[in-house]
């Protein structure tokens, strides 16, 4: 039913971060056949500031991992980790359920 990958970090460069996710986006929109995210989202913590998490939608478990073992990605997720104050936790998660208000 598809693949949620969230991670959770801490930044005080948040800013430089985005412009990277940007960029490697516009990258990756380049690049045929392969797998790649259905979408995401980058929120910050409201009780504790400089805390963010990114949501990451896939259509599979499978697709997540093809896109995760990708040169291109480890290469860009290294420098996304240069910019955080510590390291990343990672959430895996099927998604078992999916709705939406009217």
């Amino acid at each position: 039913m598809g693949f949620v990958q969230i991670i959770e970090y801490q930044t005080s460069r948040i800013e430089e971060l985005e412009a990277l996710g940007k960029e490697f986006r516009e990258a990756s929109g380049q690049v045929a056949g392969v797998a790649k995210p259905l979408r995401g989202k980058v929120t910050a913590d409201q009780d504790r500031p400089g805390y963010y998490l990114s949501i990451i939608e896939f259509e599979s478990a499978e697709a997540a991992m093809e896109a995760s073992s990708r040169p291109e990605t480890q290469e860009f997720f290294g420098r996304l980790a240069a910019m955080m104050d510590g390291p990343p936790k990672f959430y895996n998660l099927a998604v078992v359920e999916t709705w939406e208000m009217p």
